[in-house]
């Protein structure tokens, strides 16, 4: 689940984090095929330098570092040190103070626990396993379910049977385990281990968590008294190289265009009650998630129709709130998840999460779904991207008797920006130049620069009804940084946040049409390629009197006539 701070939480201001990739958040990684040797069976590798190494390890020698980047390269996290923890160790007690007053009914419905995982180092599994036995209070913890997705490490085969053998010597049927004869994803193994649930109340988890003190009672009891309520824990994170726990801010989750789960600063209502143990509303899910056994199959499962993971968070939390549910991130339930250093697969997840979201976009957010398909600069019609069947997703729609997306933005998530004013998107070219596309250029700078097309998230670019021209991501919510506009200063081009250049009355409204000249329209000056040996591709953006440059955008929705 990497989660990414992109903005500091102190009292009112934002706190956004993004969860994917930018996954996550409750990742479900494809891990390679070969399992790791064993330490005494590993390589010997050249040692290179490592974030593994930062904080932890200089007292280890040389062959122990081999050992040790060997494995956190395959898994991401430092397995050489979650081997030699305890299974039972200590967390430090985040919750707010006022969690430790509250109580809780005396019946409250019972819990299965899913855990699902692909390749997971054995010692984090079973540490995941043995917290929410510990953690967990015996009444209340019917079982737990393992969901292998198909897994090659041979740890994960033998010596986890060992283990769930021995705990259900003790405790007959405790630890069922579910083992997929393909790698299915995450999305169809969360539907997998629901099926094989029984109790009322079904939480579904990665497998590298770890439980901390009371979190069960505060979910079960907001579930009991109303099951149409799907519950996530507030996450703290496990530090991948040192293992210990970092505390994150309490925090909503929701969602950018292209639909990459993100942190939220919690809703102003939530910081009116001033009472840092209310549940906080959450337009979106990050992935782990607690949830009635029966609603969730009322309410649709996972959509089975998407493919390995990605989008499916999202999703479930639109659907929920659409069709008569709520979702809440509850302050008292705390879990602490690795977020790993990089991704222990090779396979890019990016096709699959755009594939997932124009699912999503096309079932569920009615004309807003073209915001989905500007942010991934995908053509509204004909996109050539095939997202499967959604005749069912629809009718269940239809049956469920769902809100619409307008509602859904106005009631439960106003703070995402609405972009209805953009009449042109994609990738600028000049005809001078037509293999390089106008690009944001470095994040620490403002200055626009020419650079070979690739069409990603740098080269979007956004005109406006108003005459102005986004470069870069479409700012998701209010409390984010606002979008990059461009802007004629001192006769040179720079991207300044909209806001602000309106603010000052800079020179930001241009004038374009299709195959035509782009021209500012207090200076009149237009953007222009000149030719410049000592740039990279031969070419800098300038402003000067107008030479009749063309040029062309992408997608046009609308007419660019001036």
């Amino acid at each position: 689940m990497p989660l990414h701070f992109s903005g500091t939480f102190l009292g009112n201001h934002a706190l956004a984090l993004s969860c994917l990739h930018q996954v996550h958040q409750g990742s479900h990684e494809q891990g390679p095929e070969q399992a790791p040797a064993k330490p005494e069976e590993a390589e010997a590798e050249p040692f290179t330098d490592s974030s593994l190494f930062a904080h932890w390890g200089q007292e280890l020698s040389p062959e122990g570092r081999r050992v040790a980047l060997k494995q956190f390269q395959y898994y991401g996290y430092n397995a050489y040190l979650s081997d030699r923890l305890p299974l039972d160790r200590p967390l430090p007690d985040l919750r707010p103070s006022g969690c430790r007053n509250l109580s809780f009914p005396d019946s409250l419905p019972e819990v299965s626990i899913v855990f699902i995982f692909v390749n997971e180092a054995l010692s984090v599994l079973l540490r995941s396993i043995h917290s929410a036995i510990e953690r967990t209070p015996p009444h209340l913890l019917k079982e737990i379910i393992l969901v292998d997705d198909n897994s090659s490490n041979e740890e994960l085969k033998e010596k986890l049977t060992e283990y769930v053998d021995k705990v259900n010597s003790q405790k007959p049927g405790f630890i069922k385990v579910v083992r997929h004869s393909k790698q299915e994803g995450l999305i169809r193994s969360r539907v997998s281990g629901w099926r094989a649930a029984t109790a009322p109340v079904v939480a579904l988890f990665d497998a590298h968590v770890e439980f901390n003190v009371g979190w069960a009672e505060p979910v079960l009891t907001r579930i009991k008294e109303n099951r149409k309520r799907i519950i996530s824990p507030s996450f703290d994170n496990i530090k991948y190289d040192n293992f210990e726990i970092e505390e994150y801010p309490l925090a909503a989750q929701g969602f950018d265009w292209e639909l990459w789960c993100r942190y939220l600063n919690p809703p102003k209502a939530w910081w009116k009650l001033e009472n840092s143990t209310a549940p906080i509303r959450s337009p979106a899910l990050i992935g782990c998630f607690i949830v009635d056994r029966q609603y969730f199959q009322e309410i649709g499962l996972l959509d089975e129709g998407m493919e390995v993971y990605g989008g499916e968070n999202v999703e479930l939390g639109i659907r929920v709130w659409q069709c008569g549910g709520s979702v809440e991130v509850l302050p008292c339930s705390r879990i602490a998840h690795i977020e790993r250093a990089h991704k222990p697969y090779t396979e890019d997840l990016t096709a699959h999460v755009r594939r997932n979201a124009l699912r999503v976009a096309e079932v569920w957010m009615d004309e807003f779904k073209s915001h989905v398909y500007m942010a991934w600069n995908i053509p509204q019609e004909d996109s050539g991207i095939d997202i499967g069947d959604i005749t069912a997703r629809k009718a269940l729609r239809k049956q469920l008797q769902c809100k619409t997306f307008r509602w859904y933005l106005v009631s439960v998530y106003p703070e995402m920006r609405m972009y209805s004013d953009i009449i042109a998107y994609g990738v600028l070219q000049n005809s001078l130049k037509t293999d390089l596309c106008l690009d944001q250029g470095p994040d620490t700078e403002n200055v626009p620069i020419m650079y070979i097309c690739h069409g990603m998230t740098p080269q979007n670019v956004y005109y406006t009804s108003s005459q102005q021209i986004h470069v870069g991501i479409l700012s998701p919510t209010v409390d984010d940084d606002d979008n990059r506009c461009l802007v004629d200063v001192n006769s040179r081009p720079r991207l300044i946040e909209c806001s602000y250049a309106k603010a000052k009355r800079m020179k930001l409204h241009w004038q374009f049409s299709q195959g035509g000249a782009i021209q500012n329209r207090k200076s009149k000056r237009c953007l222009e390629l000149q030719e410049n040996s000592e740039l990279e591709f031969g070419f800098q953006l300038v402003l000067q009197e107008c030479s009749g440059q063309h040029w062309s955008v992408t997608n046009v929705l609308r007419s660019l006539a001036s």
